[in-house]
C-alpha cells in the first residue's frame, strides 16, 4: 500500500551533469503526471506551462510561491513574467535536457492555488 512517492512528494537530488537526459518516452511518461497543461518541447529537452492570473498581485503572489518552491529544491525554472501571466519552463541546463528534477518541481508548483 506504501508504494513510491508520487513526483510533488519527492525532492530534487543535486545534477551537475555526467548523466544523460530523459528520453522522450520517459518524459511522456512522467508528464502524464503533470496537469495537463504542461507541454512536452518538440525536442523533449523542456516542458512548459503558461499561467494565468486577474491582476499583477495574484502573478507576483503565485511567483513567489513558485520561487520559494524553487528555492527549497535547488532547482529553477525559467520565467516569463508579466501583468497577468507567469510561463513556466523547466530544463535541467547541467545536462542539456529534461531530469527527474523538472517533473518534481512542476508537480509541486500544480499545487500552488491558482485564482
Amino acid at each position: 500500500m506504501s508504494g513510491a512517492p508520487g513526483l510533488g512528494e519527492r525532492r530534487c537530488v543535486p545534477c551537475e551533469g555526467g548523466v544523460a537526459p530523459l528520453a522522450r518516452g520517459e518524459a511522456e511518461r512522467l508528464k502524464a503526471d503533470l496537469h495537463a497543461d504542461w507541454q512536452l518541447a518538440p525536442d523533449a529537452k523542456s516542458i512548459r506551462r503558461a499561467f494565468a492570473f486577474r491582476d499583477f498581485y495574484r502573478t507576483m503572489s503565485f511567483v513567489n510561491a513558485l520561487a520559494h518552491i524553487a528555492n527549497i529544491e535547488d532547482h529553477h525554472p525559467d520565467l516569463e513574467v508579466g501583468y497577468n501571466y507567469c510561463r513556466v519552463a523547466f530544463t535541467t541546463h547541467a545536462i542539456g535536457g529534461l531530469s527527474e528534477n523538472d517533473f518534481i518541481c512542476a508537480a509541486k508548483i500544480d499545487r500552488i492555488p491558482v485564482a
